[in-house]
């Protein structure tokens, strides 16, 4: 059977009579019509109207049968007809070949070669050489756009082709951001930082939006990862990008990329790419150094311009962008919280997180979106003046509301108010989270009744919503007056339906302890790996503990936080517990010995002080060891 028959492409029928390529052309056949088609076509005065046109001479050579026999033999010695068979070896030295005559091999050459033609050398290695030349290249053309600005200010057809020129120059920098290592200290050293920071405030936005691409091109964080060998050193790339930022910084790079955006309109395609861009670099350098969050939001105007870019009816990725980079300059600064409510920051977040009460995000983008929104109220909620402001514009009921509701929101309003009602400056919060009816929705997610709604939305796991609910009970039963009805209305919780909510706790501890056990048995198994070895494991403590607390301890902490205030307040839920921990051969000694560990690696409180969290520790462990 012919196998080249079976997967031979049949001939399509033949429309005219023109001359048509063979199938296999030879490579003489290609340079002939390379040649063919770059020639200019004669001119019509080199030929007089009545002659015919010139006809090109052939000069023809006969060669005997023989000599073609002898070059046919020469060429076809190897297997396949392989040119380099016998050139062509790995490194053990046997011979291969590419599989490709010497014919075939010439053909791909001229391709290979005509598309190699226009590409300089120094682009393809970007060595320190081409490096210089691509920076004097721009140097040339902003100085020659600038002169001609100058000469012609008001004729812009004498600078429009160095204007084309600079942005060529500037585009031909990107590939910089592949050898960080070669390119970022040249570029320091020539001192072109501050001439490519100075074309942002060119006249022509075009040039600045090229800049801006740029700069968004070089401070990426997987600068280098691609262009350079993989035996780099991660280390030398991050060196050498935190030097070109600490450059940019000295030419007030945030500040001039702020007042850049002001420049932008939206409403064109290059201009929100350039405003995409502004925000990733902001993003790229905050990534790079964490404190420069502050000199962002409190020497600039980029927190007024996030505030009001979150708030836009039409979702789309700028919008996405501002709230991610909002989320991520509120994390670690108190300065900033203190900023955002200073420009009604909390008021704008419950606005926009309002929008998701009745309905869900269209897509995942918008409900990244959204989960950004939240974190940036949930790291705000951390200082107590916000807490403040969070009661002032109602932002409990808006939470309970979104509880009873139960859209995807849902979970995010839990982690809100659980964050709202954290330590003694939650008091308030707390007492009007209860007057807002908010213990029914509460316990209610506590025992599972999830959404209906939202299905096949992406949610939070049913894990993290309980670790927020009972984070919401443990500041109640912290932060509620003794005897108050509010704190009554929660105690009663915990005795309807025959001691269902305490018996989930129960539940949940036993849960809880089970992964726990886990991560207890690997960290001994490691523990032991090291007392082996003659190393000292005290170092080692804070991270097994820290593992601990994310495998089960710190829900099995909250829990018997929880089960402790309830015990020591109501006889009856006190002989329930005591009855179902039996069931599980467990008793309150265990509750102890989990509020003994939480107490001992409590570091916020340093006293034992009235109301503090170890007072409050002691006393409940006090109270279940006379029990």
């Amino acid at each position: 059977m012919d196998i080249d028959k079976l997967f031979k492409i049949p001939k399509l029928p033949m429309g005219s009579n023109k001359r048509r390529m063979p199938d296999a052309p030879t490579p003489e056949m290609l340079k002939k019509m390379k040649f063919d088609t770059g020639s200019a076509a004669p001119s019509s005065s080199s030929t007089k109207p009545d002659e015919p046109p010139p006809t090109k001479r052939r000069v023809v050579t006969v060669r005997d049968d023989e000599e073609e026999e002898e070059e046919s033999i020469e060429e076809d010695f190897a297997p396949g007809g392989d040119a380099d068979y016998f050139t062509e070896e790995d490194g053990e030295g046997r011979f291969f070949g590419g599989g490709l005559t010497k014919e075939q091999k010439d053909i791909l050459n001229i391709f290979e070669n005509a598309g190699d033609e226009d590409e300089p050398d120094y682009l393809q290695a970007l060595s320190i050489t081409g490096v210089r030349k691509l920076l004097l290249r721009v140097e040339r053309a902003a100085s020659k756009n600038q002169a001609q600005r100058s000469k012609y200010p008001d004729d812009p057809t004498k600078f429009i082709d160095s204007e084309a020129d600079l942005d060529s120059a500037i585009k031909a920098l990107l590939p910089l951001a592949q050898v960080p290592k070669v390119a970022y200290p040249e570029l320091i050293r020539s001192g072109q930082v501050e001439a490519l920071v100075g074309l942002l405030s060119h006249e022509n936005t075009d040039i600045a939006l090229d800049i801006v691409e740029l700069i968004h091109e070089l401070t990426d964080e997987d600068v280098g990862n691609e262009g350079e060998d993989e035996d780099d050193d991660p280390e030398e790339r991050e060196a050498a990008l935190k030097s070109l930022i600490d450059v940019l910084l000295e030419h007030s790079i945030l500040e001039l990329l702020v007042e850049n955006m002001k420049r932008f309109n939206e409403t064109e395609e290059a201009d929100r790419q350039g405003i995409y861009h502004v925000l990733g670099i902001f993003e790229n350098i905050v990534g790079s150094k964490p404190d420069l969050a502050e000199r962002l939001v409190l020497k600039t105007s980029l927190l007024p311009w996030l505030l009001e870019r979150i708030q836009s009816k039409i979702h789309d990725d700028n919008r996405g962008y501002a709230g991610e980079l909002l989320s991520i300059v509120l994390q670690n600064s108190r300065s900033n919280r203190i900023e955002l409510g200073e420009k009604d920051g909390v008021e704008t977040l419950l606005k926009v997180a309002a929008q998701y009460r009745r309905r869900d995000p269209a897509d995942a983008d918008e409900a990244e979106f959204m989960e950004n929104v939240f974190d940036a109220l949930c790291s705000a909620l951390t200082e107590p003046e916000i807490k403040e402001l969070f009661l002032k514009s109602e932002g409990v009921d808006l939470m309970v509301l979104m509880m009873k509701d139960k859209m995807q929101a849902r979970s995010r309003a839990v982690k809100t108010l659980d964050h709202a009602m954290s330590s003694q400056s939650g008091t308030g919060t707390c007492e009007v989270f209860v007057e807002a009816q908010g213990l029914k929705h509460l316990f209610s997610a506590l025992m599972g009744k999830a959404s209906k709604k939202a299905k096949g939305a992406i949610t939070p796991t049913a894990s993290e919503d309980t670790t927020h609910v009972l984070g919401i009970v443990s500041s109640l039963l912290s932060n509620l007056p003794s005897d108050s009805p509010a704190r009554i209305r929660l105690l009663a919780k915990f005795v309807e339906n025959n001691y269902e909510k305490t018996d989930k706790l129960l539940d949940i501890r036993q849960t809880a302890q089970a992964r726990l056990n886990i991560v207890d048995n690997e960290i001994e198994v490691e523990k032991q790996a090291f007392l082996q070895d003659g190393e000292d494991v005290t170092e080692e403590e804070d991270n097994w503990y820290i593992r601990r607390l994310n495998g089960g301890l710190y829900t099995l902490q909250t829990v018997d936080y929880i089960q402790a205030w309830i015990v020591m307040e109501d006889d009856g839920i006190r002989d329930h517990a005591k009855q179902m921990l039996g069931r599980f051969n467990r008793s309150f000694k265990d509750v102890v010995s989990t509020l003994q560990i939480y107490r001992d690696n409590i570091t916020e409180d340093s006293t034992d002080a009235p109301g503090s969290q170890r007072e409050i520790l002691r006393q409940l462990i006090a109270f279940l060891e006379s029990s």
